[in-house]
């Protein structure tokens, strides 16, 4: 399968890798020039609990040198979505199936709006990476990775793609139903990533004192009634999921946490941002949403 990766950050580069190593044609689609000469050189070093291995594998910053493919997996950050979505538009084959694995909410609308919508496939992963630097970054954790077709008639391409991603070791599974497990996956960036970026803390930290409990749990419930508001079934107690996520992700930094320790821009647009978006439109409160959207909104803009 001839695949190519639109966004080489840590989760891109780690997916393309892993698809890489096992027998597929992948190549991996950035702006960065030193990240993309690194791998060509040397290929991308993944390090993973002491041990390092140096996967080969194409990257470049020019799509039209990919040519047709049969898969594209989108990674770069929701702000960047519209524009990846014509790099797509140039690169898919004909009945090529388009992946986004994107944090946030909103990245498959975009990705249809552009597309055939019937080949978008959404999803979430479990899988956790940093970026060391160009050619390297580290595999911080595997997990699950969920993914299901936007419309029913996806399904087949869905089904092929977890065939592939099994294949390389990333155990998938594929859903009926998307859109309730990126809600699920939402609750969590919702009740984690602002208020770690704003404070600086890590996400165990976020247990530590009640008032920060409260914070997280405010915030997932507006979210909560905003899914209810639209009929997303929601299972289990999010909030719950919230606390086990980052007391298992305890020494970690959010990946918006790390967006604003490297003064970079931020997925709060898609985040808690989508969430105050979504209540306007369903008349729900979001005001705990709306002030960490605020906070982190003015923090970026005066890097």
């Amino acid at each position: 399968m001839k695949i190519a990766v639109i966004g080489a950050g840590a989760m891109g580069s780690l997916f393309g890798a892993l698809l890489a190593e096992a027998g597929q044609e992948v190549t991996l689609l950035d702006i960065r020039q030193d990240h993309v000469d690194a791998v060509n050189a040397e290929g991308l070093v993944v390090e993973k609990e002491g041990t390092r291995r140096q996967i080969r594998i194409r990257a470049t910053q020019d799509a039209n040198s990919v040519g047709p493919t049969d898969l594209c997996i989108v990674f770069v950050k929701s702000t960047q979505t519209a524009e990846a979505a014509r790099t797509v538009a140039r690169l898919a084959g004909p009945s090529a199936p388009v992946l986004t694995l994107q944090n946030g909410m909103g990245n498959a609308e975009a990705l249809a709006e552009a597309l055939d919508p019937i080949r978008i496939i959404a999803g979430t992963t479990s899988h956790g990476a940093t970026f060391l630097g160009p050619g390297a970054i580290r595999h911080a954790g595997s997990g699950d990775t969920v993914i299901g077709p936007w419309y029913e008639e996806g399904t087949a391409g869905a089904e092929a793609v977890a065939e592939a991603f099994d294949k390389a070791g990333i155990a998938t599974r594929v859903v009926a139903e998307v859109r309730s497990v990126m809600w699920a996956k939402l609750f969590i960036n919702v009740g984690i990533n602002a208020i770690t970026a704003l404070t600086g803390i890590k996400n165990g930290q976020l247990l530590d004192l009640e008032q920060t409990r409260r914070l997280s749990r405010d915030a997932v419930e507006e979210a909560m009634a905003v899914a209810e508001a639209r009929g997303i079934a929601i299972e289990g107690d999010p909030v719950e999921k919230v606390f086990q996520v980052a007391q298992a992700t305890g020494t970690n930094r959010s990946s918006m946490g790390q967006d604003v320790d490297s003064r970079r821009m931020t997925e709060i647009g898609a985040i808690n941002g989508f969430i105050v978006r979504e209540a306007q439109k369903v008349r729900v409160p979001a005001p705990v949403n709306q002030t960490l959207s605020a906070l982190v909104e003015t923090l970026q803009a005066h890097y």
